[in-house]
């Protein structure tokens, strides 16, 4: 059993403040003969979720590209979705949770506020 198009997700109250780790895992795509090939079809990613108060992993698309940020960079999810995929048993069903989202980016500075604030020296020169 699978959500449809799973669930929206509202960033922030969600998750809060991301921050990079690593790439945890990349999938491969398997064959018609059920071979797994070496090609990449998904990569999935750490990130540390302040509003969670743990370590999440997210899954992009290959198309995504690989990403390769620093150690603890403050990162945002384009398009971030939770699915599930549940799994029938004798009493009842097994259900895991995971993350996807079209993109893991760096996060951007508010559009006011510079990224690198410096006073200005020349205010009282005259």
């Amino acid at each position: 059993m699978r959500l449809a198009e799973g669930i929206v997700i509202g960033k922030e109250k969600t998750f809060g403040r991301l921050k990079f780790s690593a790439l945890r895992r990349e999938v491969k795509i398997v064959d018609d003969e059920g071979n797994v090939t070496e090609q990449v079809k998904e990569r999935t990613y750490d990130l540390k979720s302040k509003e969670q108060g743990r370590m999440i992993q997210v899954s992009i698309p290959v198309s995504a590209g690989t990403k390769d940020f620093d150690y603890n960079a403050e990162v945002e999810l384009i398009n971030p979705v939770a699915d599930t995929v549940a799994s029938a048993t004798y009493m009842g069903a097994d259900v895991d949770w995971y993350n996807q989202a079209d993109d893991i980016t760096l996060k951007r500075s508010a559009p006011n506020q510079p990224s690198d604030p410096k006073p200005n020296l020349n205010q009282n020169k005259k």
